[in-house]
């Protein structure tokens, strides 16, 4: 007998061709929905730079009401993020250490200022450190008087801005490890020992991030300053008051001033991202 063989080819493979169009057909599709919200972002970003040419740029620059408002914006802005950090810091650490009632309470009253509109914060500020304000009545037989001063208006940037810095370093100080923490207990370090040489060293990112955050949102603070500090310039003028007036007196100044402002969002995001992205590349 002939044994009959019969050859199987193999089975031609699926087609995909159709799956990678798809995909690229449906990624595309989500690009293009990205478009407006961003456009949206952009467009009036971009036109604060067509309306101000180089030369009207440098004249806004040596205008004095300018300059003041710049230099007091950065005083101001950097005292709050030292001002932030110093009283922040043992508050973050409180609060990424407590699980109780009272810490969750304190962490939602840490987060009313962030969304308080500015102007209630100002209102608050003015009922409790004003001269007939619950704290000012008892500073004013002592002569202290803080409404419509500079420190006022560190105050108010303090009251809005600090809690960003909070909610950062909370979040940096609770990422460490608590077996690192033990070790060191264990080798005698004491708390305070333990905050300085690990908990600070590894969590320095979020601290930073929130350092940057704090100063960008010092820098935009409005509501709350005209409200508390008053608008005036070289005491109380900061840039987005200075840009609040120039919409009356003169455009150029607040072109000038927006597009400093947006300048300095921008170089502040752009560090906080560069500082994430090379810790977690690490």
């Amino acid at each position: 007998m002939v044994a009959v063989v019969r050859t199987v080819s193999p089975p031609s493979p699926p087609r995909l061709t159709q799956k990678p169009r798809l995909r690229r057909a449906i990624q595309g599709s989500w690009e293009l929905l990205t478009l407006p919200l961003l456009l949206f972002i952009l467009i009036p970003i971009a036109s604060l730079f067509f309306h101000l040419t180089p030369a009207d740029l440098v004249t806004g620059l040596e205008q004095a009401q300018v300059r003041q408002a710049i230099q007091l914006s950065l005083t101001t802005s950097l005292a709050t993020v030292v001002l932030s950090a110093a009283l922040g810091t043992p508050l973050a650490y409180y609060l990424h250490r407590r699980a109780s009632r009272l810490a969750r309470l304190i962490d939602t009253l840490v987060d009313l200022p962030i969304v308080l509109p500015p102007a209630v914060a100002g209102v608050a500020l003015l009922t409790a450190f004003g001269r007939q304000g619950l704290v000012g009545r008892a500073m004013s037989p002592l002569g202290v008087t803080l409404p419509f001063t500079t420190a006022a208006v560190i105050m108010a940037q303090t009251f809005v801005a600090a809690p960003l810095y909070v909610k950062s370093a909370a979040l940096g100080f609770a990422g460490v490890d608590l077996e690192l923490r033990r070790a060191a207990a264990l080798d005698g370090a004491n708390r305070w020992q333990v905050f300085q040489h690990v908990v600070v060293p590894l969590s320095w990112v979020s601290v930073l991030s929130g350092c940057l955050l704090t100063w960008a949102r010092a820098m935009g603070e409005f509501g709350a300053t005209i409200i508390f500090a008053g608008n005036f310039p070289g005491r109380t003028q900061t840039m987005p008051l200075a840009i609040y007036i120039g919409f009356e007196i003169d455009l150029r100044v607040a072109l000038t001033l927006s597009i400093i402002l947006v300048a300095f969002s921008f170089v502040v995001l752009a560090l906080v991202r560069w500082v994430l992205n090379a810790r977690l590349d690490r």
